[in-house]
Formats: structure tokens, sequence, C-alpha cells
């Protein structure tokens, strides 16, 4: 029996073991906190993620490893990948982490992408802002994830505050200025490639966020089916260009209908949860195929899905499960403001059957700011 080793234990990797049990598959989880709550589904190894004796340990339970978040050192996946297969390969991990690495990738390979400069001092800062203009986002170039580590200089007269909130970290884990995009929509491509480089995707999926958290999302987005072939080929061509293996998503801005890569998510992404009823094969088993060598899973949709993110705390489920394409998932985490405890996913096969559904779950969790976007992106 194969075991899969992944490294980090939250939703996503409980959602992986999940997906896993029908192919046979045992996991093991390595984790900085006891609580982790894939090791409630699978066996833990407790121990940081630079621990060479944790690490050592887990290399040795395991056949193959993969991660579930991409602040993983990827000096540890390259340590391990020396030991037993590692998927994504440690070179994508690294570019990810890094938002000027990928940035300045998306550019070689001809992938649009807004504005962006390296700011490693304040003087770099104030000519980079007097280039790109205001408004712009000042980000750490690692670390962030959900709207951390950003700060958005709305005129000149922020540019000390920014500085003062993040210029610390300029000599550590460094900054990026990136022009603000007054996009039109948020899109997501979720795609997988195999070990034998075969490449499949999910249809280009829309995306609402709250405070940088992803709110909701809906599959499949309504475009142009020439903006959704760009969005597969931008996805292929980074996929290839990494080697990768495994689940990626390739976030996107579209503006005038035009598109502009946000950031790459080298693993299974929050809006790919959907897949999981949504289409023929979920993102989480078709990650498993990948890493393993199996033949990669259909993505084809089965009708329409909306994921609704919980954050901080998990409603009544009641108004999700009376639905007769409602489907729950609590991640098992203790109550926390702004954490991901859960979400859940309608399904319909028409889209004012979709609408209908989210009007009267939004109705009852008091969740209508919520659904009222994806609600008029139906119409």
């Amino acid at each position: 029996m194969t075991t899969v080793g992944i490294l980090g234990g939250g939703q996503l990797a409980r959602m992986m073991a999940l997906a896993g049990a029908p192919l046979g598959l045992r996991f093991r989880v390595l984790d900085n906190v006891a609580d982790a709550c894939a090791g409630q589904f699978a066996p833990m190894i407790v121990g940081d993620y630079t621990d060479q004796a944790a690490l050592a340990a887990f290399a040795a339970q395991v056949d193959v490893a993969t991660f579930d978040f991409e602040n993983v050192p990827a000096e540890s996946a390259q340590w391990l990948s020396e030991r037993v297969p590692v998927f994504p390969n440690p070179r994508a991990l690294a570019v990810a982490q890094d938002r000027l690495a990928e940035k300045t990738l998306f550019r070689e390979l001809g992938i649009p992408v807004p504005d962006f400069a390296d700011i490693p001092s304040r003087q770099a800062l104030d000519e980079a802002v007097a280039r790109l203009g205001t408004p712009c986002i000042l980000k750490t170039r690692r670390l962030g994830y959900d709207g951390k580590g950003q700060f958005r200089i709305k005129s000149p007269a922020d540019i000390d505050g920014a500085w003062a909130a993040l210029g610390a970290q300029a000599g550590s884990v460094g900054l990026i200025l990136e022009g603000f995009v007054h996009f039109d929509r948020e899109l997501s491509v979720v795609a997988v490639r195999g070990r034998d480089g075969e490449f499949r995707a999910w249809p280009l999926t829309e995306n609402w966020h709250v405070d940088g958290v992803l709110s909701a999302s809906l599959a499949p987005a309504r475009v142009d089916p020439a903006l959704q072939a760009t969005a597969l080929a931008h996805a292929r061509t980074l996929a290839e260009a990494l080697d990768y293996v495994g689940v990626f998503a390739l976030e996107l801005f579209c503006k005038d209908g035009e598109l502009l890569a946000n950031e790459l998510a080298p693993r299974v992404h929050n809006s790919g949860h959907w897949t999981i009823e949504g289409s023929e094969t979920s993102q989480f088993q078709n990650h498993l195929r990948a890493v393993l060598g199996l033949p990669l899973g259909d993505t084809r949709m089965v009708g329409l899905a909306c994921m609704l993110n919980w954050i901080g705390v998990m409603p009544e489920a009641s108004a999700v499960l009376r639905e007769a394409g409602g489907h729950w998932h609590d991640y098992g985490k203790e109550p926390r403001e702004g954490r991901k405890v859960g979400h859940a996913t309608l399904r319909a096969d028409a889209p004012m059957e979709l609408a209908d559904a989210l009007r009267r779950v939004g109705a009852v969790l008091k969740r209508e700011a919520q659904v009222l976007p994806v609600i008029d992106a139906l119409r």
C-alpha cells in the first residue's frame, strides 16, 4: 500500500486524505502544531519544517511527498527530495514563495502582469511610487497570504505609513511594489499536470474576496471562450516551464477583456473546492493521481457550482443541507477570527436553479452580501 506524505496539516491535507481513501492510499502528515486538522484523518509527526530529524522520520514512512501550503521552506523540500520523490518540485515551490521571482517568471514567459518593482530600500519605494503612480500596493515578497503583508498606498502621503508598516521586512523577506489593477473580475484557473506531462484544467472560476480572503467561487465563470482558452494557455505555459507535477492555481485579474496574472498557488486551491462535488474528478484526487504517476481524471463539470467559504465560525448547516445540491464541509477547526473553518458547495443544473438556492441559503444564514454578487453573475 502506497503512503503519501504531506508537509502541512491544514484543511487541504485533510481533503487530500479523504480523496485518497478510495484509491487505497495511506497518509502521513508533518506539521508544526499538534492540533492540525488533517491529524484527525492521518497519523501525524509534529515538528518544525526545518528539523532534519523530523524530516528524516517523515521520509522513512512515505513513498512520495507533497505539501498543502506554499510556505514550507523550499530548502526543506529540497532536502526531502534527495530521499523521496517530492511533487511539485522544490523549484516551483521556491518561485511561488517569492512574489518578485514569480512576477519575473510570468513576464519572461509572456504572461501579462501588472507593473511591479523590487523595493530594497525607502529610496527605491519613493522612486517606484513615482514611476508606477498611485494607487499601488506594497507587499512582502514572502510569507504574505489572504491579504496579509500588504499595504495599499492611495497617494504619496501614504508612503511613510507603508514603510513604517512593512519597511523593516525589506532586509529579511524583501518587498515588492505592484501597480493597482482596477479589475472587472477576479478569476482563477485550477489545473493539473501529470508526471508524464499530461495537462488538464477545470473550467475558469470567478472569485469574490472580502478583506483579502476568498468569500465565494462560481464555476464555470461566464466568460468568452477565447478568454477561457487564453487562461488555460497561460497555465499550461507556466506548468511546462516549471516541469510542474500536481495541481496548481493561477490567479488572474480580468480588466477590459484582458487577463493579468496575479499569483501562482503551487498546491490544491481554495477556489477549486467546488470540484469535489462539481466535477468528474476533484482537484484533490487529481493531485494525488499526478504525484503518484497515475492517469489523470476527467475535469468535466457536473452542472454548475458555487463554493461559499466560512470564515471565523461555522454557520448552521441545515440551510445548505436541505438544498438538493447542497454539500457541507466542516474542517474540524476551533473557531477563530479570520480563520477558514469550512465551506459549502451548492450544485445545480441550470443558472437560475443555482441562483434560487443561493438566495435561499443567503437569506437563512444572513449571508445576502456574500451570495448577491454570485447571483448577479448568474443572470
